[in-house]
């Protein structure tokens, strides 16, 4: 999978795809001597995604959005502080500029639209001391699925059940990453 209108320096600039995989978190965690900066990892279905507080992240169907990225930040954690939210927001930006569509953030890390949750946002950080060695962020959005299993159908959606419309996640992805690294480098995370 290829993210063309790139225009960062380094996210998203190594992509890793996968048809089908465990989790993009856990691969990048399992891969972490040995990825680059900024290294993107894709799937089209995760059997065990994994959402906050050790709940599953469901994606069962292809040309959903399932992918985490690593960020080797090197600075205090103070630095990192509401990058949920920002991560979030940036996405919501993305799709409001790709498409018009007006979606919302439940705080920290949910996207939402009419009280049901699109999209998920996880951020795990590894810290040395107070200084970040590493920060990995996984982004699960329902876009193309319009069907749930009955234990999140009364609060789970998507973007194709919403607005019966199809999304090119590959522009989705890249218009994220070329927004969120200007934030990064505006931080001086990057």
């Amino acid at each position: 999978m290829e993210l063309k209108e790139l225009t960062t320096k380094i996210l998203g600039k190594n992509v890793i795809y996968y048809e089908s995989i465990d989790s993009t978190q856990l691969e990048i965690l399992r891969k972490i001597d040995n990825i680059q900066n900024g290294t993107i990892i894709i799937a089209d279905i995760q059997t065990n995604g994994i959402g906050t507080h050790g709940r599953k992240w469901h994606t069962t169907e292809k040309n959903n959005i399932a992918f985490s990225f690593i960020i080797y930040a090197n600075c205090n954690i103070e630095k990192l502080e509401g990058i949920t939210k920002e991560i979030a927001e940036t996405m919501v930006i993305a799709i409001k500029n790709l498409y018009n569509i007006s979606l919302h953030i439940k705080e920290p890390n949910d996207i939402v639209y009419n009280n049901k949750k699109i999209g998920g946002i996880l951020t795990q950080n590894k810290l040395n001391g107070k200084k970040v060695k590493y920060m990995v962020v996984g982004i699960g959005l329902n876009t193309m699925q319009t069907t749930f299993s009955k234990d999140i159908e009364n609060i789970a959606t998507s973007i194709k059940k919403e607005f019966n419309i199809n999304v090119d996640r590959t522009k989705i992805i890249t218009q994220f990453c070329n927004l969120f690294e200007k934030k990064m480098i505006e931080r001086r995370i990057l």
